[in-house]
């Protein structure tokens, strides 16, 4: 039988709230329309109220209780790299808005939550890199060629994001550095054969795990939603994150000596058979449980999804061509995780979707279409910079279709912190801040 706790004072509500608020926020990378549902549905669960006013990196949060009213300004740092924080603060959401735990009780789990360590070491977080782009490399040329590249090209990357964990000041830069370095390496070692197909198809998969294609779909499905100035904020930063990785590259050319000219779109001609390319997907998935910390029991209902999606959207563009196969792919990911994440045990709707979100690969356009014009080829550079706003779209409508479709009003405390649509935790501060006003 459920046991209401009493109502809690203005302090600690507010205590516990600013950390709560905090915590969302620096776990938002992925899209912030989750965080006020939750927020304001533990205070009231507590006997209080909350009201949030959001931008992606702060949230104005005002607390009444007992007949106070307290306004505290949280910052935090959007990011998805602590995944098994998201998993573990799902079912204390679900105890403190079903009355299970009083306010004390809610912030010394909170404590634990923030306070846990890592569930990886940091070689894991580092291999799990490396499998991340090796499961991504087939995408862009089914070449073993491409493959071998990438095991060293995304060694150097996963390097130098370990690295940045340690030194705040790298991390300030990482998306410019990392993109730098494995330019310089992929021209002078890896892309000297134009048979091997274009340098930068030889450079994206060590650079996936920091091409922000998740940022700009999160931004445009806050957009979407309303969030007008959380999307807009998101979107601006998404495209500053590209053009860092867009500027490496081009250092990089510069640092070798090689022509802007040299920078063509040309996939090789592929020798890899089909069931290397299948088994790419549990390389892929595997990598994406150790590179963003997500519980190992999750490992298969992840790899699942993963198949799903990539399955749906093969299909549907052969139906319907590349908008309309993504745009489905999309809807059918974000509705399968909105019902697989209902329940307080289940896993949350951001750690389900994330791995198939990648497989829909949107950020690989933009950066393909910056270096295509760099390169002097107008017209290639131009397609693709349509084809990543096209798919962008597709991608957040979708997922918004998707969750529309099969969203309940019980359905508010299966979600996770975060919504549809990873970014590194190298991207910002560790830890939030918060200010009393």
């Amino acid at each position: 039988m459920e046991q209401r706790t009493a109502a809690a004072g203005l302090d600690e509500l507010t205590d516990f709230l600013v950390r709560l608020t905090g915590l969302l926020l620096r776990s938002s990378g992925e899209g912030a329309q989750a965080i006020e549902p939750a927020v304001v549905g533990c205070a009231r669960a507590l006997g209080g109220g909350a009201s949030l006013l959001l931008v992606p990196d702060a949230a104005v949060l005002t607390v009444t209780a007992g007949g106070g009213t307290r306004t505290v300004t949280v910052r935090g740092f959007p990011e998805v790299f602590r995944l098994d924080q998201v998993v573990a603060l799902k079912p204390l959401l679900a105890d403190v808005e079903e009355g299970r735990v009083g306010v004390a009780e809610a912030g010394r789990r909170l404590t634990r939550i923030e306070t846990a360590p890592a569930p990886y070491r940091w070689w894991l977080k580092f291999l799990g890199i490396v499998l991340f782009s090796l499961g991504f490399a087939p995408l862009m040329q089914a070449t073993w060629y491409e493959v071998g590249s990438t095991a060293v090209l995304a060694a150097l990357a996963a390097a130098l994001a370990v690295a940045a964990d340690r030194l705040p000041r790298l991390a300030r830069v990482l998306p410019l550095v990392v993109s730098t370095a494995v330019s310089v390496v992929a021209l002078e070692v890896f892309a000297r054969d134009p048979a091997h197909g274009g340098p930068v198809l030889l450079m994206l998969p060590a650079l996936f795990f920091f091409v922000p294609g998740d940022y700009l779909s999160a931004a445009t499905a806050e957009l979407a939603a309303g969030l007008i100035t959380t999307g807009a904020i998101r979107l601006v930063y998404a495209v500053f994150l590209l053009v860092q990785l867009y500027l490496g590259v081009l250092l990089g050319v510069f640092a070798t000596g090689n022509s802007t000219r040299g920078l063509f779109d040309v996939v090789a001609e592929p020798d890899m058979p089909r069931w290397a390319l299948f088994l790419g997907w549990f390389v892929f998935s595997a990598g994406t449980v150790l590179a963003f910390a997500i519980p190992r029991r999750l490992y298969w209902p992840l790899l699942a999804l993963v198949y799903v999606t990539v399955g749906v959207q093969s299909l549907f563009t052969k139906l319907v061509g590349e908008a309309g196969g993504t745009f489905v792919a999309a809807a059918v990911l974000s509705a399968a995780a909105t019902v697989l994440a209902r329940g307080r045990h289940r896993p949350p709707r951001l750690v389900l979707m994330l791995p198939g979100f990648f497989t829909l690969t949107v950020g690989s356009l933009g950066m393909r279409g910056l270096t295509t014009l760099a390169g002097g080829h107008v017209i290639e550079g131009f397609r693709d910079l349509m084809k990543l706003i096209t798919i962008v779209t597709a991608i957040a409508v979708g997922m918004v279709f998707g969750a529309a479709l099969t969203f309940t009003r019980t359905a508010a405390s299966a979600q996770a912190p975060g919504s549809p649509t990873r970014s590194n935790g190298e991207r910002g501060t560790p830890h939030g801040q918060e200010e009393k006003t």
